[in-house]
């Protein structure tokens, strides 16, 4: 009869343990995010609640009233990208060593497949694309690639990434498209980029890529960068970090409460710790009072952009007596990418600040003019053959990176 007396003593105790800790964790923000996550119509992840992240840019807005204090909260979450990845201090800058292939001369523009050294022996693979009359001192633009990781609709390799590059080209500017982490050629050679230090490198190849794009003679007061999907969070963290950008132009991955899906974009926490909390609006508004335009659709996490994200990044600017400097493209029936639509959106943006030749692109009733751009096959983007071999320095797999050096 003891011995039963005391199973029930233990059951009871465990029923009081469990009991305890529900009602400690169950009042969490965390654990309320864990257990009720819900996703935008096209599939992603919330990580916050509506009423959270709505919350929280209340607070936010309330909090910051004057242009002085948002340039310190610029300055914070800037802070808090750079330690949460562990590039501040920033790294030493090694020479690049460019390495190019061949030009291609098409219709208006040319194309130059390139690599440079990040890191010593980490190379950055992309392609060049420069207008066939090339102006004194052009603009630069960067043009980071989202997730599209399937062999016939690839990274920086498919028709819409191949098409706006050449389009900006045509219109006067140099504009670099390089592989994310573990993309594209290096992919073949054993890098990959699902690496729990995939974010920290990503960024880090932002940073050299303005250098590779300065030393191509382009103007360095004049260089934007724009990207979807996970190209687009690549624009505004690189925005947020580098101030040599001047203009972002993020494309459909701007939400008050989606944070983006893959390590790349989550794998260190410069969202939140226990003293410091942002968000992606917050990120893409550090840009502020430069150029920002954000494009987004009906269908996917920036669906709220109208209603939520834009007014409060326009409050932002409005601070600083620039709201003229901030727009926002909405596509309520448009779909997750840059495509037709998104290109047409952007290059009036692009040629308005950067003094391009919007002709070159578009006609005067406000279609793409496309005619003659080259959709190149997967393997004429790649750099390295037997022409031009892969350097014996050179790092195939993400763990041989030297940071230190």
């Amino acid at each position: 009869m003891q011995a039963f007396f005391n199973w029930i003593s233990i059951f009871l105790a465990l029923c009081f343990i469990s009991t305890l800790i529900t009602s400690c964790t169950s009042g969490s923000p965390k654990a309320d995010r864990e257990t009720n996550l819900q996703k935008s119509k096209s599939g992603q992840i919330y990580q916050w609640t509506e009423a959270e992240g709505k919350r929280f840019l209340s607070d936010i807005r309330q909090s910051i009233t004057t242009t002085k204090a948002w340039t310190s909260r610029a300055q914070e979450i800037r802070s808090q990208i750079l330690q949460a990845t562990g590039l501040q201090p920033l790294p030493e800058k090694c020479p690049l060593n460019p390495i190019y292939g061949e030009k291609r001369i098409f219709d208006g523009y040319q194309v130059q497949n390139v690599a440079f050294e990040s890191l010593p022996g980490v190379y950055v693979t992309g392609s060049l694309y420069s207008p066939t009359k090339m102006p004194k001192e052009p603009p630069g633009i960067l043009s980071p690639h989202g997730h599209w990781p399937n062999r016939d609709d690839y990274g920086r390799y498919r028709p819409d990434v191949q098409k706006r590059c050449a389009a900006m080209s045509r219109m006067g500017a140099v504009v670099f498209t390089y592989d994310m982490v573990g993309y594209g050629q290096l992919a073949d050679f054993g890098w990959e980029h699902k690496h729990p230090e995939t974010m920290k490198l990503q960024i880090w190849n932002g940073i050299r890529a303005v250098d590779f794009l300065i030393s191509q003679g382009v103007d360095p007061k004049r260089i934007a960068c724009t990207g979807a999907s996970g190209g687009g969070t690549q624009t505004f963290h690189l925005a947020a970090v580098d101030p040599r950008i001047y203009i972002s132009v993020p494309v459909v991955m701007v939400s008050y409460r989606h944070f983006g899906g893959c390590i790349c974009e989550l794998g260190k926490p410069i969202h939140e710790n226990k003293d410091f909390k942002t968000n992606n609006v917050e990120i893409a508004a550090c840009i502020a009072p430069k150029p920002l335009l954000l494009v987004s659709v009906g269908t996917d996490a920036t669906e709220t952009t109208p209603e939520v994200e834009y007014p409060f990044i326009k409050y932002i600017y409005g601070l600083f007596g620039k709201q003229e400097m901030v727009e926002n493209a909405h596509l309520p029936e448009d779909e997750h990418g840059y495509d037709y639509n998104k290109r047409a959106a952007v290059y009036p943006f692009l040629a308005k600040h950067l003094n391009l030749d919007l002709s070159m692109a578009m006609n005067s009733d406000g279609t793409l003019r496309e005619e003659g751009i080259i959709i190149e096959e997967i393997e004429d983007l790649y750099l390295f053959d037997e022409n031009t071999p892969f350097p014996k320095n050179g790092i195939t797999n993400n763990s041989d990176i030297v940071w230190d050096f």
